[in-house]
């Protein structure tokens, strides 16, 4: 079973979805399921999720702060259009779990890390050096409704 998963995770994947429903269906096909890979690829689901949110926060911060550092660049609306994307991105993704394992004063730094140090020559203006969000469900308030 798990050599199928090896080789051609799609195919895998449909069989083991066919089989589960073939399951719930109440027919005996259970010795048939290749259940340490399943268990796996359900874990693995939750956990790209939470990267993904994760990620999408980061860049958020990161053209918020270039468009606090460069306020006077061409990029500007550019760069606050694709924070509020992906703040988007991130709350249509966001499930309540993930609050507790979402750190915001981390994920801000990590923004700060990937700051340029120019912008068409011109240093940055100061940013916060702490997050200036408490929280993740101020970050992404009423934003997956819009």
């Amino acid at each position: 079973m798990s050599d199928l998963y090896d080789t051609d995770v799609l195919a895998w994947s449909e069989r083991q979805s066919g089989l589960l429903r073939r399951m719930a269906a109440g027919e005996r096909v259970n010795d048939q399921v290749d259940w340490e890979n399943v268990a796996e690829e359900i874990e693995s689901a939750g956990r790209s999720q939470l990267s993904a949110v994760r990620s999408h926060i980061i860049q958020a911060f990161l053209h918020d702060l270039k468009a606090e550092a460069w306020p006077l660049s061409r990029d500007t609306p550019h760069w606050r259009a694709e924070a509020r994307g992906h703040r988007q991105d991130a709350a249509e993704a966001y499930a309540p779990s993930m609050r507790q394992r979402i750190d915001l004063a981390g994920l801000y730094r990590q923004a700060l890390r990937r700051m340029p140090e120019t912008m068409d020559g011109q240093a940055p203006l100061p940013v916060p050096a702490q997050c200036p969000v408490g929280g993740v469900d101020e970050l992404l308030r009423d934003l997956a409704e819009e």
